[in-house]
């Protein structure tokens, strides 16, 4: 093995969890990665309206050819390989240098504050269809309020629970998707005839394809919580690939039933699901999309807790943020310190909106994702005698060229960056900021680096 020149940990043994605390088994970690990918069919209607049924049939179905699953198939590798504390900020670390590691959880850590104020805003939205009342005034700041401290709340309690509570809430929000894909053959051309609203919002083809990487963005997410996993050198990769099905299929199918009854595209906006399952089966079942929505933005939000917040703690752990961020709860192992105050952060960006949360997300989540692929060739020529129980095929050109695909995907993102998006401010400008400032940050940190034992 190639010798490292910086402090790094053994390479981990089969078991990494801590004895005598619950973990996540293989399909309460695809729920919880469903939620930190996907949340369901919602998020989906302005693809349709700006780009038609059948390319944004088209659209969901090559985007995770060539965004998700190259991406699956690192975390595979490397979750495998490195399930460590921090997941995708370890191997940048281990991988290119603490630097380059300190960056990976700076770009990550910002994008989760734009990234987590969209979870309660969804919920917050799709609540107001039942309850006029909670969209008035500042009771969505209110209600958005309560869906953090409720989040909060069962992160403290740990992965298990937050894990089983994924579980039960994708089979909720999944069954009413369900029933309508199974309707729609039988409802072929029942809405042809009702006319279509002017679309509240015209994101066009470009902007579909970006609002479909979001839906499809955050697989790395689920690395963080390696020590809480069961047997993460098998589960992860298995995970993985179970997970990219999923979410294509649930995005997909719901828009081929949509398709197929012939209600125009050009009406579709947030919201719209609801509306057409109405149409189909009546008001019991719109009902249920709109309580899946709030299920929705309540889950991703509560899997992304859990998610965003291991990284403060490893990097608490590793002396790259003052110490009380590694602090844990003695019974359920969950980083109070970091839970609490990445909380409070996120719950500072709710309202803004949701196109520029999107862009904003979307490349800074990207770069972050970018530094993943280069430590993933990095660790094959460092480290090639590294156990990889999973590998990605091809050997080290594999590697290469399934970080070049969603390489590409960003720089397509980054053409839709010339648009304001804060304080007068484009996307790409901002962008630009916010890595700056963590080259200028690193060395404010690197003080609270303790040495190599």
């Amino acid at each position: 093995m190639v010798a490292i020149p910086f402090p790094i940990s053994n390479p981990p043994q089969e078991s990494t969890g801590r004895p005598g605390i619950a973990k996540l088994g293989f399909w309460p970690l695809v729920a919880a990665t469903f939620f930190m990918v996907s949340g369901g069919t919602y998020g989906t209607e302005d693809i349709v309206q700006g780009a038609g049924y059948h390319r944004a049939m088209l659209i969901l179905l090559v985007t995770p050819l060539v965004w998700s699953l190259p991406t699956a198939l690192m975390i595979g590798e490397l979750a495998s390989a490195l399930p460590e504390e921090g997941g995708y900020y370890a191997w940048v670390r281990r991988g290119m240098g603490n630097f380059w590691g300190f960056q990976e959880a700076w770009l990550s850590l910002a994008a989760s504050i734009f990234d987590m104020a969209i979870y309660p805003t969804l919920f917050v939205d799709y609540f107001a269809r039942l309850v006029p009342w909670v969209g008035v005034g500042n009771h969505r700041v209110m209600v958005g309020l309560a869906v953090v401290a409720t989040c909060v709340a069962l992160n403290l309690a740990g992965v298990r629970l937050v894990g089983l509570t994924s579980l039960w809430l994708f089979i909720l929000l999944s069954a009413p998707f369900a029933l309508m894909a199974v309707l729609g053959p039988f409802e072929s051309g029942t809405l042809a005839h009702l006319h279509a609203p002017p679309p509240a919002s015209t994101v066009g083809l470009l902007g579909g394809t970006l609002i479909c990487m979001w839906n499809y963005m955050g697989w790395d997410n689920a690395s963080t919580i390696a020590r809480g996993v069961e047997h993460p050198q098998r589960t992860y990769p298995r995970a993985m690939m179970t997970a990219v099905v999923l979410i294509a299929l649930s995005y997909i199918l719901p828009v081929f039933a949509a398709s197929l009854t012939g209600v125009p595209s050009a009406g579709f906006d947030t919201g719209s699901w609801a509306d057409l399952a109405g149409l189909m089966a009546g008001r019991w079942l719109r009902i249920a999309v709109v309580l899946g929505g709030m299920m929705s933005g309540f889950g991703m939000f509560n899997a992304l807790v859990m998610s965003y917040s291991r990284l403060p703690l490893a990097m608490g752990q590793d002396g790259m943020l003052p110490r009380a961020f590694a602090k844990v709860h003695p019974r359920t192992q969950a980083p109070w310190v970091a839970i609490v105050v990445c909380a409070a952060g996120w719950a500072l960006c709710l309202g803004l909106g949701f196109e520029q949360l999107v862009t904003l997300d979307i490349m800074l989540y990207g770069t972050s994702l970018v530094l993943e692929f280069i430590a993933l060739v990095a660790l094959r020529l460092r480290e090639p005698d590294l156990p990889r129980p999973f590998r990605v095929p091809g050997g080290l050109a594999g590697t290469i060229v399934v970080g070049a695909l969603p390489t590409l995907m960003l720089a397509l993102a980054a053409l839709n960056g010339e648009h304001e998006v804060v304080l007068g401010i484009n996307g790409l400008v901002f962008g630009a900021i916010i890595l700056l400032l963590g080259f200028g940050t690193y060395p404010v940190a690197a003080r609270f680096r303790r040495p190599a034992a």
